[in-house]
């Protein structure tokens, strides 16, 4: 969504559902996953809302629904791209918005060459380092730019070159913070006949998704499709939206991205994005995911979407600005941004004289996301692992790898709140049975330290809609139960002791930053609201900022997350305002607090037209008051506030001043919503159809099988299988899907222990269908056993026709799922599905494919010990598994 929109959070905000009047939920069982904002959805049916649920499974959101559609797992881009078909070739298009607001009259240079030119791949491939130079994907007169995930790809004629050149560099690996840098205004055709202009190549590219192509790929019938199609279409427009909401069950395969960018093009076209009652949700699985990503932790960024600075030599801030930032939009205040993060960490050390500390930052050196770092263990180059709130052992894919990497340790240390079985493996994991590893020859030495739960300590959540919700602590944590933030200030306290006087330039980096959070308590607790205030800035003065539009690059703000700027205004903490419902408007604008700027539908200028009158007086959100000279609305105008429609820039101007009165879409580098992305991604401007990476089908609609660049991570403990008419493919002819329960959450930590949610789920199960145990044997209740060429796991048999076989290609497929809350520690155990998957990631933000895996399934419970692993090793033989195998491109 970043790519497409400008910023990666939800569009929208989950009480807006309700203005809908057709929800697509796809890649999310909403009902058991999301209940509390699924009553939105309720409210929306209730109001006359149409709810569709494409999804392999028949769930509680699908009992809900109006329409269900099983399809097949992994075939989402195909079942889309036919509804984009569809919408293109019955002009369905909300024209005036497309014209307005998206690019789909920028024309693209003649060097490109789509998937229907080169069967299946882009122009640019280099298919022996298994990447795409993106240069020919340009708008026409554009520069080169970068892929996100190949920051270096251009980085010397970037740096050599003069300071225009630097500035015309693509962004970096920001990922949800807005398409790349462009390099120049694009050339237009609103006619939009150009056969160059991206609404043409978009015709072209999605023709051969058609009604019965669909069908054969997905196993959804014609007649299911085209009515989804209707009913879709015919809830879009002037004066009706419709929403889309997904969750993992999209993000989690090889081509992740490129499903949330078809449901993004689809949208755009139908004039879905910024109008109420539209949008896409991106359902995030846990309380504060969009948090973690906002203030992040993930290695590739800063706080609010900043990229992180790579390792080349002579670098300067002004050299990375001048390559990272955009020439126009918010993105051209890059500068004030990175200053005024750089003052929040270093305070008075950071001057213009010293670069604002600059040189302190980390630097990228490679890929360091969590399956690399597991390489680097399994290697012996990784010495040390500290994991918090995450369960590798069993909740990410290739757990044998995950356990292997960590008895490679030199230390390990584990903060949870139970005996995870990431803290347990060298005593009691499933190496030790098999008799792998043996306890007296792990060298890692493992710290196991308690954490507190949420009812134990101050702080705030970020959760779907961006919304920041302060949570009070309840009671004191017992024994040696901490929090997070206690951990993090207190080993940074100790280690600047430690260092104290120390005359080491290497040094002043830990020494020179601001750690003077006041503390209270008889555990000498942080205060976490000094932190959000920091946070959210203030200036030189230390009077708190209001908005981002505070900051200046020389120095004289502080901020220590630019998008959170605000949500500590007048010193109030306004995460924590709880006005009730019935005490303000639909928007609800006083009850916490959303980023950015408390919008809770972004693009909003886009729920105008072009001179700034709502689209219809049903969709009113935010117009354009001609005798105010302001927009007004329900919302706060996600938009220059004083800007009128029909504004021009005059040329050369740069950053925010540089958008036009219609340019809706702030984020980006045109100002427009990008149906075609000329930058920003590495496996293409436009979805395509890959199959997963193990499928028991060949791809229908070009000879490139699989996505072409990527992840594929190859290891002692792993092995890829054959796919479609690939000689083996035959020993794993069933499919699998992962997904998650009401009664646990994520790899189980917080709900298996605990013993009202183990009475209620229990054990391991494995959904299949009447028809699938009458082929295999499989028994209700009894065990079943479901093999990979990774491992062999066993679960309790539920067959249920829940689970539907589908005609795919002329034969009948077989789709089993599996939750993947287990492990063996806790009360209710079970094996771990992430035992089948492998390391096969999306080349744009490195998640695991565990959504689509081809597996074998057998009655009877699995071999124990050595036994098991000569199970494995039999079905890799029969299958003429070697070490290439599933790598190639």
């Amino acid at each position: 969504m970043g790519t497409s929109f400008g910023r990666g959070g939800a569009t929208t905000f989950q009480q807006d559902l309700a203005n809908a009047d057709c929800i697509v939920i796809q890649g999310s069982n909403m009902a058991e996953c999301h209940p509390v904002g699924f009553q939105w959805v309720m409210e929306a049916k209730a109001r006359g809302a149409t709810l569709i649920h494409v999804d392999p499974r028949f769930t509680r959101t699908s009992a809900l629904s109006d329409v269900h559609v099983p399809l097949r797992a992994g075939s989402d881009i195909a079942f889309l791209g036919g509804i984009v078909r569809y919408v293109l070739d019955n002009e369905r298009d909300f024209r005036e918005y497309v014209l307005t607001y998206t690019n789909a009259a920028s024309i693209v240079g003649e060097e490109f060459a789509d998937t229907e030119d080169l069967d299946g791949l882009f122009s640019g491939f280099d298919a022996e380092h298994r990447q795409y130079d993106v240069s020919t994907w340009q708008y026409q007169g554009s520069v080169v730019q970068a892929a996100s995930g190949q920051r270096d790809q251009h980085w010397d004629e970037r740096v050599h070159d003069d300071t225009a050149e630097i500035r015309d560099a693509a962004r970096g690996e920001s990922h949800g913070s807005g398409g790349a840098e462009i390099g120049a205004e694009p050339e237009t055709d609103p006619t939009l006949t150009h056969p160059r202009c991206v609404y043409q190549i978009l015709k072209r590219h999605f023709a051969r998704y058609t009604p019965e192509v669909v069908e054969q790929i997905c196993g959804v019938p014609r007649d299911t499709f085209l009515r989804v199609c209707e009913l879709l279409t015919s809830n879009s427009g002037r004066d009706r939206t419709s929403a889309f909401a997904y969750a993992v069950g999209w993000t989690q395969h090889t081509v992740g991205v490129q499903y949330i960018r078809t449901a993004a093009i689809l949208q755009l076209l139908l004039g879905n994005i910024g109008r109420p009652g539209g949008g896409i949700l991106a359902l995030r699985g846990h309380a504060s995911i969009q948090g973690s990503t906002d203030i992040p932790t993930l290695f590739n960024l800063l706080p609010g979407y900043i990229p992180m600075p790579h390792a080349h030599s002579n670098v300067s801030l002004d050299t990375f600005v001048a390559a990272e930032a955009a020439h126009k939009g918010y993105w051209g205040n890059m500068r004030s941004y990175a200053v005024s993060l750089l003052k929040a960490w270093w305070g008075e050390a950071a001057t213009a004289d010293n670069d604002f500390c600059f040189d302190y930052l980390p630097r990228l050196t490679g890929d360091h996301n969590t399956y690399e770092t597991v390489l680097e263990q399994l290697a012996g180059t990784c010495k040390g692992y500290v994991l918090v709130g995450e369960n590798p052992a069993v909740g990410s894919a290739d757990a044998k790898a995950q356990r292997m990497g960590m008895a490679n340790l030199d230390w390990l240390v584990v903060r949870d709140f139970s005996l995870i079985e990431s803290a347990t493996w060298w005593q009691d994991g499933p190496e030790i049975e098999s008799g792998e590893l043996r306890t007296t020859d792990i060298g890692t030495e493992v710290f196991f330290l308690p954490a507190a739960a949420h009812t134990e300590k101050d702080g705030s959540f970020t959760n779907t809609q961006r919304l920041l919700q302060w949570h009070h602590q309840a009671v004191e944590p017992s024994g040696d139960r901490r929090s997070d933030l206690w951990f993090t200030y207190h080993l940074g306290r100790i280690v600047r002791e430690k260092l104290a006087g120390s005359q080491r330039e290497r040094d002043r980096p830990v020494l020179d930053l601001t750690w003077h959070y006041p503390t209270h308590g008889p555990l000498a607790e942080p205060d976490a609201e000094a932190v959000l205030a920091e946070i959210s800035g203030h200036d030189a003065d230390g009077t708190p900022l209001s908005t981002y539009e505070q900051l200046r690059a020389d120095g004289s703000t502080a901020c220590g997350c630019w998008i959170y700027c605000g949500v500590h205004a007048d010193g109030v903490n306004q995460a924590a305002r709880r006005k009730p419902s019935s005490e303000q408007d639909w928007v609800a604008g006083e009850w916490a607090w959303a980023w950015p700027l408390n919008r809770r539908i972004l693009y909003n200028r886009a729920s105008a037209d072009a001179d700034g009158r709502p689209w219809s007086e049903r969709k009113a959100y935010v117009w354009w008051d001609a005798e105010r000279q302001r927009w007004v609305g329900h919302d706060v105008p996600d938009f220059q506030a004083t800007k009128p429609p029909d504004f021009v820039a005059e040329p050369g101007t740069l950053g925010p001043q540089a958008l036009a009165g219609t340019d809706a879409f702030i984020m980006q580098a045109d100002g427009k919503a990008w149906l075609y992305a000329p930058a920003g991604l590495t496996d293409g401007p436009l979805p395509a159809h890959y199959e997963p990476q193990e499928s028991p089908f060949d791809n229908l609609l070009y000879s490139q099988q699989r996505n072409p660049v990527r992840e594929v991570l190859r290891h002692r403990y792993s092995r890829y299988q054959p796919s479609g008419t690939q000689p083996g493919s035959e020993v794993f002819p069933y499919v699998t899907t992962t997904y998650r329960l009401t009664e646990h959450h994520t790899a189980g930590g917080m709900s298996r222990w605990q013993p009202y949610l183990s009475e209620l789920q229990p054990e391991m199960f494995c959904e299949v269908s009447p028809q699938l145990a009458a082929e295999r044997g499989l028994e209700h209740r009894d065990w079943a056993t479901i093999v990979s060429a990774r491992g062999a796991i066993e679960a309790r048999v539920l067959v249920t026709d829940r689970m539907s076989p589908l005609r795919v290609r002329d034969r009948t497929l077989h789709q089993i799922g599996l939750p993947y809350h287990w492990g063996p520690n806790g009360l209710s155990t079970g094996d771990a599905a992430n035992e089948l998957a492998g390391m096969a990631l999306d080349p744009n933000v490195h998640i695991q494919e565990v959504k689509a895996l081809a597996c074998d399934i057998r009655p009877g419970r699995r071999p124990r010990g050595p036994d098991r692993l000569r199970l494995v090793l039999e079905y890799r033989q029969r299958a003429g598994i070697t070490d290439d195998t599933g790598t190639e491109v």
